[in-house]
């Protein structure tokens, strides 16, 4: 087992086909994003454990600070281990999450649930969300943003599997869509989806593949390609990177771009209710096409980076967004149309900006441990996932103690978010190229394969000049 986990096993031979490495990265990201899809538990967990929001929240919340923490505890050892250990190991404590949580519904533990999809899951979403990134850019040189777009947009979108999946499969086990019956299917669901996740995730595994030292994309000029704003010629290593002014830039422009989003998520459904006074069914659409927007922000505008480039990206991303909040705070209420369109907007730059992080990343620091700089920086994402509830719901509760209602008792969350954009957009002013004395010897990036590569068969080697730059 330890071989075929090895990065010499996963070392591709210079034929092979790189467009089979974005569905291997998809298959752990569409599972792991299940994690945005745990509403759809609450209400059956409140019921079975008898117990409020509060409680039941915490579950989703330990879970989210266990994503960050996990990230940045064990990057380095993902960028070591490689794609496929690490995909095992995330697939692995994601699984087990789901069958102690089970253990947890059964026997009536509440702590057990937080143990298993909180701490155990937790720490499978912060390996798994990394552990494909890396090895995507060393594929895609020339498309960094198009690569880690493809993959963090599964993350994005596996909560429109997730959800209509889920419930029905408690309506299925619980044998109606009655609040009883659901709690019912509780412990067959989790147990299913455990199950579903170990088969998908073991999938991507096998398939992921490290390309080969001597391997480039066709038609693909390094020295071109590194010749743009803020691209390094070299590599940084993780310890190095914390080190840098650059890399605190970008966590406070991280922190403040997700901060700002949570500020739509948070309260979506009761903003648009309070605002145009619509049905409870038609804020539950609102909130599946923000879902959309989030997913399709993630592929987008990541995209859109290669071309733009990732800190005019960012400047589309705060800049824009804080326009838009002031748009919503001040004009929002007086047509449903603007509101709709600016928030799902704000939701797409929100997912632009998880996505593009890894590229800009890479752009500064280089491929050697992007992986484990990518999963410091989450750290980011752990911190606005407490602080931007706190903030939007503290605001909300002052509110109505005042005794407000409608737009007045959201827009000064509004504007509150819309100055924490202005802040992440003057950071990302100042982020600059990093400077050459935190830069690795030459080669560090891809050392490791180039000695992993030559334990190869013979068989697996090629020499040919057209295999060396062939694949796109």
């Amino acid at each position: 087992m330890t071989s075929v986990l090895s990065r010499s096993a996963i070392i591709a031979p210079k034929s092979f086909n790189r467009w089979l490495i974005p569905p291997a990265a998809l298959a752990i990201h569409l599972c792991i994003g299940q994690v945005y899809a745990f509403s759809v538990f609450k209400i059956p967990f409140m019921s079975h454990f008898d117990a409020g929001e509060v409680s039941i929240g915490w579950i989703f919340s330990i879970a989210i600070l266990m994503l960050g923490i996990s990230s940045a505890v064990f990057g380095t050892w993902v960028e070591k281990a490689g794609p496929r250990a690490s995909m095992v190991a995330a697939g692995t404590c994601w699984v087990i999450g789901f069958l102690v949580a089970a253990l947890g519904i059964v026997s009536g533990q509440l702590w057990l649930v937080y143990l298993g999809y909180g701490v155990i899951g937790g720490i499978g979403l912060g390996i798994g969300y990394i552990s494909p990134v890396s090895t995507l850019m060393k594929w895609f040189p020339d498309r960094p943003g198009l690569a880690t777009g493809l993959a963090i947009m599964g993350f994005g979108g596996g909560a429109l599997i997730a959800s209509p999946m889920s419930n029905a499969l408690m309506s299925f086990y619980g044998g109606g869509t009655e609040p009883e019956n659901l709690v019912a299917g509780l412990t067959p669901t989790f147990l299913t989806l455990g199950i579903v996740y170990a088969v998908v995730i073991a999938a991507g595994a096998f398939v992921i593949r490290a390309p080969h030292p001597d391997w480039a994309p066709k038609n693909f000029d390094p020295a071109q390609a590194t010749s743009k704003p803020l691209q390094t010629t070299g590599n940084v290593s993780a310890a190095n990177a914390v080190r840098t002014r650059q890399f605190w830039l970008l966590w406070i422009v991280l922190f403040l771009n997700v901060t700002a989003g949570i500020g739509i998520l948070e309260n979506a459904a009761p903003m648009i209710q309070s605002y145009f006074g619509i049905t409870a069914a038609a804020a539950a659409g609102y909130v599946g096409l923000l879902s959309l927007g989030n997913m399709a922000g993630r592929f987008v505008w990541s995209t859109t980076s290669d071309y733009l480039g990732r800190k005019n990206n960012y400047m589309i991303y705060l800049g824009g967004g804080l326009v838009l909040y002031l748009l919503v705070a001040f004009f929002g209420g007086d047509s449903l149309f603007v509101f709709i369109l600016a928030t799902l907007v704000i939701i797409s730059f929100y997912g632009g900006g998880f996505s593009t992080i890894p590229a800009y990343l890479k752009d500064l620091f280089g491929t050697y441990q992007v992986g484990a700089i990518h999963g410091r920086l989450l750290t980011a994402w752990s911190a606005a996932g407490v602080a931007g509830p706190l903030i939007v719901n503290s605001v909300v509760e002052a509110g109505e103690a005042a005794g407000k209602e409608g737009p007045a008792l959201y827009t000064p969350g509004l504007l509150i978010m819309a100055g924490a954009l202005l802040i992440g957009f003057i950071a990302n002013i100042f982020v600059k190229a990093v400077d050459d004395r935190y830069l690795e010897p030459d080669h560090t990036g891809d050392a490791s394969d180039r000695a992993e590569a030559s334990r190869l068969q013979p068989s697996q080697r090629s020499t040919s000049a057209t295999d060396r730059k062939d694949n796109d």
